[in-house]
């Protein structure tokens, strides 16, 4: 076994010690065939909270690289609620990170084996 086989080893039994918890689930497969999962928030601050923070710095820094590349336009309200407005290019580069919740309808089945 190589380190890089190591490596996958462990992140396998961390998902799956994640999966056991509650605080992530599969939801699907996306049109590439990737697994999709889901955070369930509450959990993952009492059990995992590197993985929320870890997956907070993702979004955080995705949505900022969207914006500096003219993708994604932000506004505010008068009570700093953040709006994000998306060209078709940034709604697609969301997409591809992640960004964007996906339709479960759209997910292909995945086999019960």
């Amino acid at each position: 076994m190589n380190i890089n086989d190591d490596e996958s080893f462990e992140n396998d039994k961390l998902m799956s010690y994640y999966i056991e918890l509650g605080v992530i689930s599969l939801e699907g497969l996306d049109e590439k065939g990737e697994l999709i999962y889901s955070i369930n928030e509450e959990l993952a601050q009492e059990y995992a909270p590197e993985l929320l923070q870890s997956h907070q710095e993702y979004v955080d820094r995705s949505l900022l690289e969207l914006y500096q590349a003219g993708l994604i336009n932000i506004e505010y309200n008068e009570n700093l609620e953040a709006t994000i407005h998306m060209s078709p290019m940034g709604y697609k580069a969301a997409k591809e990170r992640g960004l964007i919740d996906i339709d479960p309808e759209s997910f292909k089945n995945i086999p019960n084996n």
